[in-house]
């Protein structure tokens, strides 16, 4: 019997959550298909080459708990940065391993090394979901896929962003065509700079063959329907971003103020202890009753 694509291949209610941290991110629009891709994949180990700002890393890390998952998230990364990401002091990976100790030390566990540094701490076929999102030029990209292949499972999936970020530098979309030849099933969203979803295992989740067969047969659904919900959550964070920088406005602009009100404050109680002040008070009282006489 033929097999008809229905939405349930592809999204449920997971993919209406919202994303539990808001941090900056090209990542955000991403988040309804990471939530239904926990779900039905449901993974003992999640891997993810860059994490930065710590946003998708968070989502996994979320969808774990949220799902009640016996898995781990680990998220590698130097936190220095680098040439397409800009470079950056601890603050950031401080600010990571904050939200990551507070929410997720149950689940998620950060490793501060290289991507070749971290391959040792995996054994092959052990990781079910691996998300990669380093350098984004052609021969970075192409190692970090090929040297990470064999530590993912038989039920492995690779996730690659900004499939569709054609900028100077950036090499992922010339590579993301070799995927497509070499995985023909493969899928990308076009949305959120793109991603791209890799089943590298030979023996998928049947949610997932659900999935890759509505993708092959309604790609257009899929991708405009993860858009819009995307969408809508990227709309609602920037809007959210506005607000915030607009409260840092009106509270810097009240602590200048304050600092002002207290220098003038200091200024004038000096003014008033000091002894020309007491010596000319006489004068002053004087010049009043003057003034009191005139009118």
């Amino acid at each position: 019997m033929q097999h008809d694509a229905t939405t349930n291949d592809w999204r449920d209610c997971t993919s209406y959550w919202e994303p539990p941290h808001i941090v900056p991110s090209a990542w955000i629009e991403h988040t309804p298909f990471a939530y239904w891709l926990m779900n039905a994949l449901r993974p003992a180990v999640v891997a993810e080459l860059g994490t930065h700002y710590g946003f998708s890393y968070f989502v996994f890390s979320e969808a774990a708990r949220r799902l009640g998952l016996d898995t781990r998230v680990f998220g590698i990364d130097t936190w220095q940065g680098d040439d397409h990401a800009g470079f950056y002091s601890d603050e950031v990976y401080n600010a990571v391993a904050k939200i990551n100790k507070t929410d997720y030390s149950t689940v998620g566990s950060l490793l501060r090394c290289t991507f070749d540094d971290a391959l040792d701490e995996f054994e092959d076929g052990s990781i079910d979901l691996l998300h990669i999102d380093g350098r984004h030029g052609f021969e970075d990209v192409r190692h970090d896929f090929s040297t990470w292949l064999p530590k993912l499972s038989d039920s492995g999936v690779i996730i690659m962003h900004d499939i569709a970020a054609r900028r100077p530098g950036f090499g992922v979309w010339q590579y993301w065509e070799e995927i497509l030849r070499e995985y023909p099933s493969a899928f990308g969203f076009e949305h959120g700079f793109g991603l791209g979803v890799v089943p590298v295992g030979h023996h998928q989740r049947p949610e997932l063959e659900g999935f890759f067969r509505a993708a092959a047969q309604n790609p257009a659904e899929i991708r405009d329907w993860y858009s819009t919900v995307g969408g809508r959550i990227g709309a609602r964070a920037e809007a959210n971003a506005k607000v915030r920088r607009a409260l840092d406005r009106i509270e810097a602009r009240a602590q200048t103020d304050a600092r002002a009100i207290a220098s003038l404050t200091e200024e004038r109680d000096a003014l008033l202890a000091s002894t020309s002040w007491r010596i000319t008070r006489p004068m002053r009282a004087l010049g009043g009753m003057i003034a009191r006489v005139r009118r």
